[in-house]
C-alpha cells in the first residue's frame, strides 16, 4: 500500500485518532479517551458502561457484544488505556501526532504498548458483524487505566467489584509483545514479583578506623550473594538457547542509600533488589536462602518486602483447555509460527489468573523491533492491518467454544 492508501484506510484512521489522545503518566486525564471509546462503541452498536473501581480519575470503559448463549461464561478482550512517559528530545516525531512515514511506520507512544490491540479488537468485531457472525459467548471489551503504574487503580480493584463479578468471565485476552522474526509470542504465565529492601545495620565510627562488623562489609556480602544468583541466571540463558527471558529469574540492584558524611562509617545502609522469579522456583526455599545470607553476613539486617507477590498458576496451554485449543487452531489456520512463553514483565493478566480466570497475552506484531517504552515507538501500518485479520479469526474461534 502507498502512504495515501494507509492514511485513507478507515481502521488506520481510528488507530491514529486513539494514539493522538495523550493518556500519558503522570496525572492522566482520561476524559478524551473515554469520549473516543464511547464513539467507537456507538459506531458498532455496542452498549457501553463506564465504571470507577477506585476513583473518578481512573475510569474503566466496558463495551458488551452479547452472545447467542449469554448464560455461558463470557470472554473479556482487555487492553489498557494509559501509556508511559516520553522524553521529547529522544523522539524524531511528536509522540502524540501518530505521524506515518513513507514506509508505513506509525510513530506514537502506545503504538505497540498497547493501543494497537485496543483498536484491533474493535476492527475485528466490525469485520465479524459485517460478515453476519454472531458469537455464542458474550464478549466484553474492557479498557482499563493504570496498568503501566501497576494496575492498582485499574484491573486489580476492578476484579474485586460486583460489576466485574456480574460479567461471569471465563477467559481473558490481553497484551503480548512484538517479535523480531516472523513468529508470534503467546504468553500464558508471568513471573512472581518481589522487591526487597535490605536495611543493613553495623558499627558506626570514624573513617580512619578498621571497625568490626560494619554495614559496608555486610552490604558487600549481600550484594555479592545476590549478584552471584543473578550471574547464575545469565549463565542459564547462555547454556540453553531454547530458554526465553521469562524462563529465568531476573535479579537487579535498583537502589542504594546510606551514609551521612565522607569520613563517617555509617550505622545504616539500605539496598533494594528487584526480582522477577521464574515459575519453577520454590518461593519458600528462596526466601529462606536470602534470610540465611543475611545471618551469614553478620546479622543486624532487616528485610522489608516492598512488593511480595504470591505465586499465580499459569494458564493451561494444552488440550485440557478448550479455549486454548480454539486459539491455537485459529493461529494454525494462518500457517503462522508461534511460541508459548512466560511473559518477562507484568501485565493485568496476573490479576485475572490469580482469581482462576485463564488469561492469554497476545499482540499480533511480528517482524518488528521491540519498542515498548522506548523512544520512537512505532508500528507498521501493514502489520497493524494483518493483526486485525488475526484477531478476527481468534475472536470468532474462542467465541464459539
Amino acid at each position: 500500500m502507498s502512504k495515501a492508501e494507509w492514511e485513507n484506510n478507515e481502521e488506520i484512521q481510528i488507530f491514529r485518532e486513539y494514539l493522538r489522545i495523550p493518556t500519558v503518566h503522570p496525572n492522566i486525564d482520561y476524559t478524551d479517551c473515554v469520549a473516543f471509546l464511547k464513539r467507537q462503541a456507538a459506531s458498532l452498536d455496542l452498549p457501553v458502561d463506564v465504571v470507577y473501581p477506585v476513583n473518578e480519575a481512573n475510569p474503566v470503559v466496558v463495551m458488551k457484544w452479547e452472545g447467542t448463549e449469554p448464560e455461558l461464561p463470557s470472554i473479556i478482550l482487555n487492553s489498557h488505556t494509559d501509556v508511559v512517559p516520553v522524553f521529547l528530545e529522544k523522539w524524531t516525531h511528536d509522540p502524540f501526532s501518530a505521524d506515518i512515514d513513507d514506509q508505513g511506520r506509525i510513530y506514537a507512544r502506545g503504538s505497540q504498548d498497547m493501543k494497537c490491540v485496543g483498536t484491533q479488537y474493535l476492527a475485528a468485531i466490525r469485520a465479524l458483524k459485517a460478515s453476519g457472525y454472531k458469537p455464542k459467548r458474550t464478549f466484553y471489551l474492557t479498557y482499563v487505566p493504570d496498568e503501566e503504574a501497576g494496575g492498582f487503580f485499574g484491573m486489580r480493584e476492578f476484579i474485586n467489584g460486583d460489576y466485574f463479578k456480574s460479567l461471569n468471565v471465563g477467559l481473558s485476552l490481553d497484551e503480548g509483545s512484538s517479535t523480531l522474526d516472523d513468529s508470534y509470542y503467546v504468553y500464558y504465565a508471568e513471573r512472581t514479583g518481589w522487591q526487597i529492601r535490605f536495611k543493613i545495620s553495623g558499627t558506626a565510627g570514624h573513617g580512619s578506623i578498621l571497625l568490626p562488623n560494619t554495614a559496608g562489609e555486610k552490604l558487600n556480602y549481600i550484594v555479592d550473594k545476590m549478584m552471584g544468583f543473578r550471574a547464575s541466571q545469565v549463565q542459564a540463558l547462555k547454556d540453553d538457547k531454547s530458554r526465553f527471558y521469562g524462563d529465568v529469574t531476573t535479579v537487579n540492584l535498583t537502589i542504594v542509600e546510606g551514609g551521612v558524611q565522607r569520613n563517617v562509617v555509617p550505622a545504616l545502609i539500605e539496598v533494594v533488589f528487584d526480582l522477577r522469579i521464574a515459575i519453577d522456583v520454590d518461593l519458600v526455599a528462596l526466601e529462606k536462602q536470602i534470610r540465611d545470607w543475611c545471618e551469614e553476613a553478620g546479622g543486624g539486617i532487616e528485610i522489608i518486602f516492598e512488593q511480595k507477590d504470591e505465586f499465580v498458576p499459569p494458564t493451561k496451554v494444552d488440550d485440557s483447555n478448550p479455549f486454548w485449543t480454539a486459539f491455537e487452531g485459529a493461529l494454525k489456520e494462518f500457517d503462522i509460527k508461534y511460541h508459548t512463553y512466560v511473559c518477562p514483565g507484568n501485565t493485568d493478566s496476573r490479576f485475572l489468573r490469580a482469581i482462576g480466570i485463564p488469561a492469554i497475552g497476545f499482540s499480533p506484531i511480528r517482524n518488528t523491533p521491540i519498542l515498548l517504552h522506548d523512544h520512537d515507538e512505532y508500528l507498521g501500518a501493514d502489520t497493524y492491518l494483518e493483526g486485525i485479520k488475526v484477531y478476527t479469526k481468534l475472536i470468532a474461534a474462542v467465541g464459539n467454544v
